[in-house]
């Protein structure tokens, strides 16, 4: 199929004035496509903490813009690069987040895990740039990543940014099979990937949350240990103590943005540990002796590698690592979404099936995960 045998036109979800509804409006298909690019046929694109923060504004994204960075579809056209890369028509992708990195700075240039530090590129798509909330998408092959048969559309897309995400952050506490990880935030959407990926690189995990439907969910995922983080910060300790012979997790991650998150976090990990530092809120407060009397390093952490990402995706493959969706046929849900998504009681992520037709072919290859 070329270019000249798509429609001109589509429809897509889009932020056109900051803290406001989305709207839904008729755009172009976005067939200017640079070397390294591909035009995906979006098969399904998930909501995530960070399109909150896009339609407030809190990235100065210009207007109107499609949103949504978690997207997964087929690749429908292609630059020449993006072809030498080895991606081709009708590959089934998870789409990248960075758009076109220079090339040329420390990160671009530097170790590979560092390739989605760019600082200099176009955007990041669905953040500064237009995202997956449309029946077309323009991704970067330079951080797209092939799909295995296994993995869905309705898992690849929520993984393209929390997966990549919590996957990362399991790999930066640099720990070994056998030892304990502190997940605070565990039963949201990233936690209970989070809690998987620890599993599956036989790690011991300790679940702590602060809702009854993220406590179940750590718990139904694998959890080894449970605390509830509404006893507050020193109950919490305690009980990760409890089952550490007193010396705390080996490390921590925290996922949740609530104030005493990183605190938390912080007073559950052993002397000397690292804390991978997830959660966005504008501001991170941890008291000084934590990181002063007990050594605590707190590591941020962003999405993952090029490299990163094809071996997230094949440890979900190996290991049947799932996610948990709520999924809504149509872009004309998101309404319905958004609803949903600011109630506070969603298990895991909310997506919006985009084109059925793909997730009945991916069936018959085998996609099960």
């Amino acid at each position: 199929m070329g270019l000249e045998d798509l429609p001109k036109k589509m429809r897509a979800i889009q932020v056109v004035e900051f803290n406001k509804p989305y709207e839904i409006n008729e755009v172009d298909v976005p067939t200017d496509l640079q070397p390294t690019d591909l035009l995906v046929k979006v098969a399904v694109a998930s909501n995530c903490h960070t399109d909150g923060m896009v339609a407030e504004g809190a990235f100065g994204s210009k207007l109107p813009q499609i949103a949504s960075h978690e997207g997964a579809g087929t690749v429908v056209a292609l630059g020449d690069l993006a072809k030498e890369r080895g991606f081709k028509e009708g590959m089934r992708v998870m789409c990248g987040i960075p758009l076109h990195p220079c090339g040329h700075c420390h990160d671009c240039l530097g170790p590979e895990s560092h390739r989605q530090y760019c600082a200099n590129l176009e955007g990041h798509v669905g953040v500064t740039t237009d995202g997956c909330f449309a029946e077309y998408m323009r991704a970067d092959s330079a951080s797209s990543t092939p799909l295995p048969d296994e993995v869905t559309f309705l898992s690849a897309a929520p993984l393209a940014c929390a997966g990549r995400t919590v996957w990362r952050s399991v790999l930066q506490t640099g720990l070994k099979a056998g030892e304990w990880v502190c997940i605070v935030g565990s039963g949201g959407g990233l936690g209970h990937l989070g809690i998987q990926f620890a599993k599956a690189l036989g790690l011991q995990v300790i679940g702590v949350d602060a809702r009854d439907e993220g406590l179940e969910l750590s718990k139904h995922y694998g959890a080894d240990v449970i605390v509830d983080a509404r006893k507050g910060k020193d109950a919490v300790v305690k009980e990760v103590q409890k089952v550490t012979n007193g010396q705390g997790a080996d490390s921590s991650i925290t996922l949740s943005d609530h104030p005493d998150a990183c605190s938390i976090a912080c007073g559950s990990t052993k002397m000397h540990g690292v804390v991978v530092q997830i959660a966005q809120p504008e501001q991170i407060s941890v008291p000084f002796p934590e990181i002063i009397f007990r050594d605590i390093k707190i590591h941020g952490s962003l999405i993952c590698s090029p490299s990163e990402s094809v071996s997230m995706l094949e440890t979900i493959a190996k290991h049947g690592v799932t996610v948990t969706t709520v999924p809504f046929e149509g872009l004309d849900k998101i309404g319905e979404l958004v609803e949903l998504v600011h109630g506070g009681k969603i298990k895991g992520k909310a997506a919006i099936i985009v084109d059925p037709e793909q997730i009945e072919h991916e069936k018959k290859i085998g996609a099960k995960y």
